[in-house]
């Protein structure tokens, strides 16, 4: 496990932070977004975040997330930041994934694109020493482990033993399939498989879906008959 998560951090090393991003809509409501890595170096800071959030009081907040989630004690920090605001409402516009999912289901109300997705696993982490070093990280594991299924059961309803099965198994849910089992609200807007933005490199995941390489546009017509008209000319020089 360790191996995933070191490659996950590989894979998406080049990207550039996105950071913590505020905009003003008026009528006293900000945008915050939160479209990166959950984590203190490689993405948006929490503590940035946090703060951002706490400036924000007595306004409504719209959270916006396209993230694969990160470290997962910053997203309990960003969570309770969002669930001791109140008036925070999230749009899953992307990915919500891991970490990310806990800071999105602590809203008070979480919507997702049509063509978004949802996905809930065991934690990860790296760990070295000896076996009782590895013990230990093993039941802090399993300690985090249960109170991320507590939040999913008392979002979603459902029962303990389904949602342990869910992150057990790396589950991937569809906008659909995350409405229909309680993890989200409501879905908005048309099919945003393609406003995927951040385009993660998900490879380390075991159940990730494969994203389809966009198609480039069609060639403009006077673009290649020129283009032709220029080869040939460099055979011949009369033309």
């Amino acid at each position: 496990m360790h191996k995933r998560l070191l490659q996950l951090l590989r894979d998406n090393a080049q990207r550039q932070p996105a950071g913590v991003r505020a905009e003003s809509t008026g009528a006293g409501q900000t945008t915050l977004y939160l479209y990166d890595i959950i984590d203190s170096y490689w993405g948006v800071n929490a503590a940035e975040l946090v703060k951002q959030i706490a400036q924000l009081n007595g306004q409504e907040i719209n959270l916006r997330i396209n993230s694969p989630g990160g470290d997962v004690f910053d997203g309990r920090s960003i969570a309770a930041a969002v669930q001791q605001h109140g008036n925070v409402t999230v749009w899953i516009d992307g990915l919500c994934a891991s970490a990310a999912t806990t800071v999105a289901i602590a809203a008070k109300t979480v919507n997702i694109a049509n063509g978004a997705m949802f996905m809930i696993h065991n934690a990860w982490t790296l760990v070295y020493g000896n076996k009782e070093d590895l013990a230990e990280t093993i039941t802090l594991l399993d300690k985090i482990d249960q109170a991320i299924a507590i939040d999913y059961v008392n979002k979603t309803g459902q029962s303990n033993d389904q949602v342990v099965e869910w992150m057990n198994s790396e589950t991937w849910f569809t906008a659909q399939e995350a409405k229909d089992w309680g993890f989200v609200d409501a879905i908005f807007g048309a099919d945003g498989t393609k406003n995927n933005a951040a385009r993660w490199n998900l490879s380390a995941y075991q159940n990730a879906p494969k994203i389809e390489p966009e198609e480039p546009p069609a060639p403009d017509p006077s673009i290649l008959k020129e283009n032709a008209a220029r080869r040939l000319r460099l055979l011949l020089p009369n033309y």
